[in-house]
């Protein structure tokens, strides 16, 4: 049985330059001024120091004792499906977003990213036992499809109004189980509400049915019926020579064939993905776990991306990964800096939000690959990292960035013990 996907919006963007000149060398006031497209409670938010009061984090979760805040930061030079993108991350490492930048930078004069994300399907999981007959009770299932469908849709939802709901139902028998696998549209939110209550809400008509009993009535967050893929094209010389791209393969290759690599490999991946899905309110766990999943789905984990050179000489890189994401509901519009770092970025469908993430999750990786067969990880990370060891030193105020500059005119390893010295070197009188 067909089933059809309603329209999605078309895509508009917030900016018509990713390339902020500098916008590394400004404070956060600064560069705040320049997101011209925010509006005066996305900026109030930003600024605010984390942005939820412990009235709304009381509301989120259970037992709340206080917040805890996060850096946001903003990769720049984004080029995805010809449009420019600035992409919020929130995340605690340095280096990640330099990275990712770096990268986006390079690609942009190659045409940059290109995506494909697949309709926003998700798989709402029942599980039946103690069936008499397996095969009896799959087709009584198949008979009444029709009937299912319409009985699970029949009910007052905005998700369905816009062309979502169950499109269809299928059966796997899992040893002596058989499962059930609603396949629901959730338009633009991650789904897992919708989901879960469309799986509770026909678990006894499914018992009728089959004669089984129905224990779990969940989401799988394998999301294997949405799918995000990017792609990108770049040249030798955007890279830095076919000596480069040759490095990259050669760790790319490393990455798919052994699974500590590959655990690692995919982490850099994650880097981007999971700090883009915590900055816009994702459930970034689910992501997490749907991603290393899809990663085993042969039997083995290996790289989540694939990198290759083609006839002229280019690197291409893609990757293809579940991803659940929304841009309506859940904690994307409850906590006012997730509502104001979706608004930096603009996207304006969950597909489209899959798509970005997918993009900065192949920037990074090949970030990494880079670094590593160059100069190597830590070199640029740890310059990075170093305002950061600069205070666990104790380092105050201005005594930081002269710490920092010290430690890097030196020319010596980036190590505690160097920063510690540097900083007992410019307190002497």
């Amino acid at each position: 049985m067909v089933h059809e996907i309603g329209p999605l919006k078309p895509r508009v963007m917030p900016v018509d330059d990713s390339r902020l000149s500098g916008f590394y060398k400004l404070d956060p006031e600064t560069r705040r001024a320049m997101l011209t497209h925010l509006s005066p409670e996305a900026v109030e938010a930003l600024a605010s120091g984390g942005g939820l009061d412990e009235t709304s984090a009381d509301r989120m979760i259970e037992n709340v004792v206080g917040t805890m805040a996060l850096p946001v930061g903003i990769a720049t030079n984004f080029i995805i499906d010809g449009a420019h993108w600035l992409i919020p991350f929130a995340v605690e490492e340095s280096s990640i977003i330099a990275a990712a930048s770096n990268i986006a930078k390079r690609a942009a004069p190659c045409g940059g990213f290109t995506t494909d994300c697949d309709p926003p399907l998700m798989i709402g999981q029942i599980q039946v036992l103690d069936v008499p007959s397996i095969p009896e009770a799959v087709a009584a299932i198949e008979a009444e499809e029709s009937a299912l469908i319409h009985f699970l849709n029949d009910i007052p939802s905005t998700m369905v109004r816009l062309g979502g709901g169950c499109k269809r139902i299928e059966c796997r028998t899992v040893e002596d189980m058989l499962i059930l696998h609603l396949i629901i549209d959730v338009r633009d939110a991650m789904g897992a509400n919708a989901v879960n209550t469309m799986a509770e809400r026909v678990a006894p008509r499914i018992e009728a049915l089959t004669g089984g009993r129905v224990l779990l009535r969940i989401l799988s967050n394998l999301a294997t019926e949405r799918l995000a893929r990017a792609s990108v094209r770049i040249s030798p010389d955007a890279i830095g020579g076919e000596d480069v791209i040759a490095g990259i393969l050669d760790a790319a290759r490393f990455a798919d064939v052994d699974p500590h690599r590959a655990a690692t490999h995919n982490k850099g991946i994650m880097n981007a993905i999971s700090a883009i899905g915590l900055a816009c309110g994702q459930d970034w766990r689910a992501i997490e776990a749907g991603a290393h999943a899809f990663a085993a789905h042969t039997g083995r984990y290996r790289s989540m991306s694939t990198w290759t050179v083609d006839d002229g000489g280019w690197l291409c890189g893609s990757i293809e990964i579940p991803l659940a994401v929304g841009i309506v509901g859940g904690a994307s519009k409850v906590h006012p800096v997730a509502r104001a770092n979706l608004e930096i970025l603009g996207a304006d469908s969950a597909q489209q939000l899959a798509g970005i993430m997918a993009s900065a999750g192949l920037a990074q990786n090949l970030g990494a690959m880079r670094a590593l067969a160059t100069s190597g990880i830590q070199a640029g990370h740890m310059k990075l990292h170093l305002r950061n060891m600069a205070v666990s030193a104790g380092a105050e105020g201005e005594e930081i960035e002269r710490v920092a500059a010290a430690v890097v005119e030196s020319g010596e390893p980036v190590t505690q013990t160097a920063v510690a010295a540097a900083l007992t070197q410019i307190r002497q009188p």
